[in-house]
């Protein structure tokens, strides 16, 4: 059976697991890295900040950081990476690819930006380039939801950005010239259905 590794804290995790779980996958759950190493895709969780340092930074505004689960984090996508293994990250899992491959990150926004609210999601409009992955899935321009405070800054090699918020030039996707990796800053596990289910089958495609 199809297995799908979320790289996570399982207390952090319960609406990935909802959302992955309408795959035909087993999906674990796990802090472990070599699970990565016999499954079928990796996911990598929004969450908190990437500790600074990771990108060659001191904390200019990063919160909420877990050095432990970054690491871990890190060892995951390399497996998965070495192995071929598809990965999606999402939200802070796409900003973590980045750092993987040597980009960093705006460690926080103005105080004025679109991408986060006191409470809740905010929603904002994005513009995808139709020489991606998710052009087959989603349309062109769509509304997608968001609650972060940093942003990609330089972008790690190999990289290209595949989706922008038109308003502010925000990277709102991005995925790997070669391999079969995909980072989203906004959240389809939280958007409601149907509209992030695509997301779901471009992840069977890969199975």
């Amino acid at each position: 059976m199809t297995k799908l590794v979320i790289l996570g804290r399982k207390n952090q995790t319960g609406n990935y697991e909802t959302f992955f779980r309408k795959l035909p996958a087993r999906t674990v759950t796990t802090l472990v890295p070599g699970e990565v190493i016999s499954c079928d895709a990796l996911i990598l969780p929004g969450g908190g900040d990437i500790t600074p340092a990771f990108f060659g930074e001191k904390n200019k505004g990063s919160r909420t950081v877990d050095t432990e689960l970054d690491i871990l984090q890190f060892q995951a996508l390399d497996i998965a990476i070495a192995a071929g293994i598809p990965v999606i990250g999402i939200c802070k899992g796409m900003q973590v690819i980045n750092v993987a491959f040597g980009g960093t990150i705006l460690q926080d926004m103005p105080v004025d930006h679109l991408h986060s609210m006191s409470s809740g999601d905010a929603f904002h409009s994005s513009i995808m380039t139709e020489d991606s992955r998710l052009f087959k899935y989603f349309p062109v321009k769509m509304r997608v939801n968001s609650a972060h405070h940093q942003r990609i800054d330089r972008l790690g090699q190999h990289l290209k950005i595949i989706q922008v918020c038109p308003d502010d030039g925000c990277p709102e996707a991005l995925e790997h010239d070669e391999l079969p990796i995909l980072g989203l800053q906004w959240h389809p596990e939280r958007l409601p259905d149907p509209a992030g289910l695509p997301l779901l089958s471009l992840l069977a495609s890969y199975f």
